[in-house]
């Protein structure tokens, strides 16, 4: 690739879209919590981003990112979801609309950029069941998603153990549970390890994660599944509200209540000023989840657990 690369070891909104405005940024990606980070900026509105031709997100806050775009004509940015782990190189799989689908109205077309996508050139994914065997493309059958292609690891370094529990000859387990369609595309439901178990249903974190974001006074959330007597586990939210907003534990649960399923509301609801990140900016649900879980049985981790 021609053109000059920057890399933003820490990430400030503000800076970035100073930096995109002099520099003539043409392209870049960044991960959930950032994009949340960029749509609070309030420097946001007050720079020219229009040399902008491409966006790549880690996940959602794609819609709410669209809509801003939408209401700046100046940015006509290309944009969509990647995929990747650590063990299988930066980008393994883009949202990028097939031409195959023919013209699509926008919420079609947003549908699909805020999915995790289909394999890039290069790459081979599957989703497959407990067995191994893989799922119909119905776009409802729930399995992990499994990659090959030449930038996948051959192991992790001196713990033959932990490869053997990632690797099934040439096929990576990503630990990432998923739905695929008739065209490829991909649909993340969770990590393998962030599926809530709670009195034999199984819940998805992402779920109720994305439904307390859409509340106008939350920043950014985690949801992790934590020890319950009765239930087995039950979910448990942790919520950072934007500056000067105010909200308390009941306003939370109602919010979800309205959205999803009695069994998914949280049964507890933590407020922190910030939620704990790694150096890529991934909320870090390890961190989280440890002094629940302290001296209990831990689930296995899969590939791409460092959070």
């Amino acid at each position: 690739m021609g053109g000059r690369h920057v890399m933003v070891k820490r990430f400030d909104p503000a800076a970035l879209c100073a930096l995109i405005e002099r520099e003539g940024v043409t392209a870049f990606s960044m991960v959930p919590t950032m994009g949340s980070a960029l749509l609070q900026c309030p420097e946001l509105d007050k720079h020219d981003l229009s040399s902008l031709e491409e966006v790549m997100l880690g996940a959602s806050p794609l819609r709410r990112l669209h809509s801003w775009l939408r209401s700046n004509a100046s940015w006509a940015a290309r944009f969509c979801v990647g995929y990747g782990l650590t063990e299988s190189g930066p980008v393994v799989a883009a949202a990028y609309v097939k031409s195959t689908l023919g013209k699509l109205d926008d919420e079609s077309r947003i549908r699909r950029q805020a999915m995790t996508g289909f394999a890039i050139a290069g790459a081979e994914m599957r989703v497959v069941d407990v067995d191994g065997v893989d799922l119909p493309r119905d776009g409802q059958s729930i399995g992990e998603i499994l990659i090959r292609s030449d930038s996948v690891m051959d192991g992790y370094w001196n713990e033959p153990e932990a490869t053997a529990a990632a690797m099934d000859g040439d096929w990576l387990h990503t630990g990432d549970m998923a739905v695929w369609d008739e065209d490829g595309y991909v649909l993340i439901v969770d990590r393998k390890k962030d599926i809530i178990i709670s009195g034999g249903e199984n819940i998805s974190s992402i779920e109720i994660e994305k439904t307390i974001a859409a509340h106008p006074a939350v920043y950014e959330c985690a949801v992790i599944g934590v020890p319950h007597e009765k239930w087995g586990e039950t979910p448990r939210a942790i919520v950072a509200l934007k500056p000067g907003e105010t909200l308390d534990a009941d306003a939370i649960r109602q919010h979800v209540r309205e959205h999803l399923a009695g069994f998914k509301v949280p049964s507890q609801v933590d407020f922190v000023p910030e939620l704990p990140k790694g150096a890529t900016g991934k909320i870090l649900k390890r961190v989280l989840r440890e002094p629940h879980w302290d001296g209990r049985e831990k689930k296995v981790q899969g590939a791409g657990e460092s959070a």
